[in-house]
């Protein structure tokens, strides 16, 4: 049977190089931000390439899904999904083919992130009010990983992940090769840069975050949200 692995994430969080990290292994692949070009095409957003995106993946929810829960190419299937991408109201019953896993990071350092790349950004944008509903609608045994907490000691979570979903750890996970991949999304190039340079996980180191008051405003929107989640996130012991 396929492993079905779902990560839950918003943007300028670690998504990208967690992907990268599952697609390293032998036995995965992965699919990049599926429901992407139906977000595009719903709410009409000017996003960097966003006719190439339209272009790129079915914009029909029920599609989407049905290729997520047949795809069974390979023994591990990863999907890096944006929660800010979820449709408001949009019925959540097909997660329980998944094991789930929710991503979170600080929403000042997300917002502060967000706006080198984007001239604006508001709560939704960043996801953190999307994943505590979501959280709500997964079953009951799925965590909840803080990207600082990841960062201090990626090999440990990796490794609980990895019993958990009932798979072999490989240190394959840990580092990988520069470069973008056929599987990035046609985003990539306005995106990944960054991690296109990486070869692992970037080191946790404290971070001086200064925001505009608009972007302060918009973090602290969201810190109920972070502050709520983050009381429910799986701490592991110093490795």
């Amino acid at each position: 049977m396929t492993v079905r692995v779902a990560m839950w994430s918003g943007p300028r969080n670690i998504s990208t190089a967690m992907m990268r990290s599952w697609e390293n292994r032998d036995d995965t692949v992965v699919a990049d931000e599926p429901f992407y070009a139906a977000f595009l095409s719903r709410t009409g957003l000017d996003h960097p390439g966003r006719e190439e995106v339209i272009a790129s993946q079915p914009t029909d929810e029920d599609e989407v899904i049905r290729l997520l829960t047949t795809d069974a190419s390979a023994p591990v299937h990863y999907t890096k999904h944006m929660t800010q991408h979820l449709r408001d109201g949009m019925a959540l019953d097909w997660v329980g083919h998944f094991r789930n896993v929710v991503l979170i990071r600080d929403p000042a350092e997300v917002v502060a992130s967000y706006v080198r790349s984007r001239e604006a950004c508001e709560p939704k944008d960043i996801g953190l009010l999307q994943q505590v509903p979501l959280l709500e609608a997964l079953p009951p045994d799925s965590p909840v990983i803080d990207a600082g907490d990841f960062l201090r000691d990626p090999g440990q979570y990796l490794r609980w992940l990895c019993t958990w979903l009932g798979i072999e750890f490989t240190e394959q996970m840990l580092q990988w090769p520069q470069g973008l991949r056929d599987s990035d999304g046609v985003w990539a190039p306005h995106w990944y840069d960054a991690v296109a340079r990486s070869t692992g996980f970037e080191p946790w180191r404290p971070r001086q975050v200064e925001l505009n008051s608009h972007d302060a405003a918009v973090a602290e929107a969201c810190r109920p949200a972070y502050e709520e989640l983050r009381a429910r996130r799986l701490l592991l012991s110093p490795g």
